[in-house]
């Protein structure tokens, strides 16, 4: 087993003492890096960019290269699960992912079944073990996957939506096969994630994309439902370390609560949610990570520098912050903002002993 070096972000989401709090950014490999571009460029295809773990590693490490981060996310899609079971995933220019076939009718979901994680996903398992070698080390690496929920929304749209009218039809209407749908893709879910923790992921963020979309009762019954279902089937040990688990349902500030009661480390949080309000909202009992606008990153460097400092000072004292901006950073950014958000994190941040 390879010493860890730096394991704040481990740390924080144990809420354990730290020197400095901890930052990752979502979507910290992409498009908003030169090198990032040029990677992308050689692959041909979005597709062949996550399929070949050399190329996955690569861009994996490529934000490390350039910025202090505490931590590294593999590079890969959260649509992966679905593309192992048949639906032919494609990534059409500004438009986003696309599915070839979309899931329709009860035989639909009857005909699914959990993908063999080391066969059709291999992939991912073979860029985690590369990478892990790569970073030798020096900071943690975080798998992570889709909750059912979202991937559910893609499968059946065939991509993005505006009002997500097809799914939200088959949950109203068929209530029971939207429920089969999310029950065989929660066990998908539960053996993706168990096989990234296996091949060496340190810590796993499970992805709610689409969950706001729900009102409070739909958002128990056909998402929060079954994320709780993952939490308590994965292996949160691995290399006598505990892998810690983050949950983050973009537009759920409303639902922190019952969030906190799934068994996760870490909340994140989008934007929209007071940070100071969250901690008093569920206390001790997780973690928060967030929650900078990122659009903010567009602004001047001292305006990002300020924002930080808001942030810091709106989670207060004490570990169990994590900082990130409230969702995935935009492919215009310039580079050098990142590096000033970083920086400014580890500068403001105070040490925490307990």
């Amino acid at each position: 087993m390879t010493e860890l070096k730096n394991d704040r972000y481990l740390r924080a989401l144990l809420k354990q003492p730290v020197d400095k709090t901890p930052v990752w950014v979502m979507r910290q490999a992409g498009r908003y890096l030169p090198e990032y571009r040029e990677v992308r460029a050689k692959a041909g295809d979005f597709m062949t960019l996550c399929s070949t773990p050399e190329l996955a590693c690569e861009v994996t490490l490529q934000p490390l290269r350039r910025y202090d981060l505490d931590a590294a996310i593999i590079f890969s899609d959260i649509l992966t699960i679905p593309d192992a079971m048949g639906l032919g995933l494609h990534f059409v220019t500004g438009e986003g992912p696309k599915f070839s076939k979309t899931i329709q009718t009860p035989a639909d979901i009857k005909n699914l079944t959990v993908p063999d994680m080391e066969d059709s996903l291999g992939y991912v398992m073979d860029a985690i073990r590369l990478t892990r070698r790569e970073i030798d080390g020096t900071v943690p690496l975080i798998g992570f996957s889709g909750s059912p929920w979202t991937l559910a929304c893609y499968m059946i749209e065939g991509g993005s939506s505006k009002d997500f009218a097809k799914i939200k039809g088959m949950m109203f209407d068929a209530p029971e096969q939207m429920h089969a749908l999310l029950d065989v893709l929660a066990d998908s879910v539960i053996a993706y994630l168990n096989a990234q923790i296996q091949a060496g992921a340190q810590a796993i963020m499970l992805f709610d994309t689409w969950g706001g979309l729900l009102s409070p009762e739909n958002y128990n019954a056909f998402s929060l439902a079954y994320m709780k279902k993952i939490i308590s089937g994965l292996q949160r040990e691995a290399d006598g370390r505990e892998v810690p688990v983050t949950l983050f349902t973009k537009g759920g500030g409303q639902w922190l609560e019952a969030m906190a009661e799934t068994g996760v480390n870490g909340l994140g949080l989008d934007w929209t949610t007071d940070i100071t309000q969250a901690r008093q909202r569920v206390g001790n009992k997780v973690t928060l990570q967030g929650n900078m606008d990122p659009c903010v990153l567009y602004a001047s460097g001292d305006t990002v520098e300020r924002e930080v400092m808001k942030i810091l000072a709106g989670f207060g004292k004490g570990t169990g912050h994590v900082f990130n901006l409230g969702h995935g950073i935009h492919p215009a950014v310039d580079p050098e903002n990142m590096a000033r958000l970083v920086d400014a994190v580890h500068t403001h941040s105070k040490p925490y002993h307990q």
